[in-house]
């Protein structure tokens, strides 16, 4: 068969044989650079926080399991806010408890509104206050419950999107609704906003810039997957490529980031996504900004494939 011949024919044939040729598909398989399928998304809380209040009429905690609404990428499906990582906004209703269960899944939370909520995880009760951090190991029981008066919103980070390529999660049920608590509190659990935010006013460059990594008690990132970073901006921030993807979350200030050539204005409280090996820098119009983000840094360092663009 020469090279001038025609092979429709021939490739007609491949499926019957559940096979396929490469060579017409080698640089969609191996790619010279990333090509994730996500694109750049923002997620405007002013929208969504109608939406969440909503759900909390209509849908019994009970019935929910957990009232969350995903935040999907208009060029993925549900689970993915980006490629490898999953966001959603939880919405939990005074005197409310999200049963416990646990899963193979790695979870943090990222708090975003209100006050008298906590996360038992495993015994531990963890109160939760605006911009504090929260990690719900894998396979750790854990609930969430509500005391007080108003509800209460935060951010909820999974590596859902990985159990989607590789399907090997489980998940279980605890026999009651609520996990025995045996102590208050956890360092080991719960990062407290203000001492994020004392670490990052303490740390700044000239430019009114720093950066700040979340790690465990251990040194380790938050888990194997999914690493977290804090970042205060006055005016700019440098800019970066990585061949990690991120979910940002704004806790404080409005501006906007440029990610490749695309333009996203954010303002307390919003969410937006970047894909991987996209260049982007934030610009603050009214600030100090602070951000709060989570990426998959640590599964890319683990396998060994971790790049920053020049």
């Amino acid at each position: 068969m020469s090279p001038s011949q025609d092979t429709s024919a021939y490739f007609k044939t491949l499926p019957a044989h559940n096979v396929e040729a490469l060579w017409p598909k080698m640089a969609a398989v191996v790619p010279p650079v990333p090509a994730p399928r996500a694109v750049p998304t923002l997620w405007k809380y002013n929208d969504i926080r109608p939406l969440l209040e909503q759900a909390g009429h209509l849908v019994a905690a009970a019935d929910a399991e957990r009232r969350v609404l995903m935040l999907i990428n208009p060029a993925l499906q549900a689970p993915q806010t980006t490629d490898t990582l999953y966001a959603g906004l939880q919405y939990i209703n005074p005197g409310e408890v999200a049963p416990a269960h646990r899963h193979s899944a790695f979870a943090l939370r990222f708090i975003v509104e209100g006050e008298g909520a906590f996360t038992n995880v495993e015994g531990s009760r963890l109160y939760m206050e605006r911009g504090d951090v929260i990690l719900t190991p894998r396979w750790q029981w854990h609930d969430h419950g509500k005391e007080g008066e108003g509800a209460m919103v935060w951010l909820d980070g999974l590596d859902l999107p990985i159990f989607q390529a590789i399907p090997v999660n489980f998940a279980e049920h605890y026999e009651k609704d609520e996990f025995p608590v045996t102590q208050e509190g956890n360092p080991d659990l719960r990062f407290p906003w203000s001492e994020t935010q004392k670490a990052l006013d303490g740390n700044k460059d000239a430019n009114g810039y720093s950066f700040y990594e979340y790690r465990q008690t251990n040194g380790k990132p938050l888990s194997s997957i999914i690493g977290g970073n804090a970042e205060r901006v006055e005016s700019e921030s440098p800019q970066r490529q990585e061949n990690s993807s991120f979910v940002y979350h704004i806790y404080e200030g409005k501006g906007y980031t440029e990610i490749g050539d695309d333009k996203i204005e954010w303002g307390p409280r919003d969410t937006f996504c970047i894909p991987a090996w996209k260049p982007f820098r934030h610009v603050v119009t009214e600030g100090p900004a602070y951000l709060f983000s989570y990426n998959d840094k640590p599964l890319l360092t683990n396998l060994e494939v971790y790049r920053k663009g020049k």
